[in-house]
């Protein structure tokens, strides 16, 4: 684990670096009771039976989810570069606690499009890079379900702490990691919703945020020693 200020660690450069790293797990090594498995589904709103409509639920909130932005500020914001295919695509995730900034590295390997007899499904799936403190894979698919029109949001995961995270992050982890894990996802469904509804005239969202103050310490590469 190494601590710097935010200002020495430049957000932009730190993006460019994940090109140079790679996943940090095997799928061979996912299996119960080591990891955790988690499938949480939010239900976005209804439109009419069959394909999805111009302008609908479904439409709009995939473009949400295209772009990360359902991602809840107060605990994850992202980094990435627009212009690179999404497939493929690094994300550096900014997470804070207390008084800790951690700089998380995520590579964009799985893109759903697909269409079948009951649903109409798109989605990505990015899995931990080195020095993430975690590992393992997070899913998210935009669902509808066509002959009800009924439209939802699934996010599924298979995570466990990294084994090299320094002591005292593996410490807060055992404190306070689930209990921010199950935060997350029940924050990214109340915001997807938020988004869609705003986007389709039922409420007003502001889908941006204002920047975040700067705190004294920034968590750079939790697990990795040195």
């Amino acid at each position: 684990m190494r601590l710097r200020t935010p200002r020495s660690a430049p957000p932009d450069a730190a993006l460019r670096a994940l090109r140079e790293r790679s996943v940090n797990y095997d799928a061979s090594e996912v299996r119960a009771p080591g990891w955790t498995f988690d499938v949480h589904r939010h239900r976005l709103g209804r439109e009419a039976p069959g394909p999805p409509e111009a302008g609908g639920p479904w439409e709009i909130a995939r473009a949400v989810v295209r772009d990360y932005e359902f991602t809840p500020p107060e605990l994850i914001r992202a980094r990435y570069d627009a212009d690179t295919p999404l497939l493929g695509r690094d994300l550096l995730l900014e997470g804070r606690f207390a008084f800790l900034k951690f700089q998380l590295g995520v590579r964009i390997t799985a893109v759903r499009d697909d269409t079948d007899d009951e649903r109409r499904v798109w989605g990505w799936s990015y899995e931990t890079l080195t020095g993430h403190l975690e590992r393992g894979r997070v899913d998210y698919e935009v669902v509808k379900h066509l002959r009800t029109g009924e439209v939802e949001f699934f996010a599924r995961s298979h995570s466990q702490l990294d084994r090299r995270a320094h002591p005292v992050l593996r410490l807060g982890w055992a404190l306070f990691g689930r209990h921010t894990q199950l935060r997350f996802y029940r924050r990214i469904g109340e915001r997807l919703r938020a988004l869609t509804r705003a986007r389709t005239g039922i409420v007003q969202v502001p889908s941006d945020v204002p920047p975040r103050q700067l705190p004294p310490l920034l968590v750079v590469d939790g697990a990795v020693t040195g």
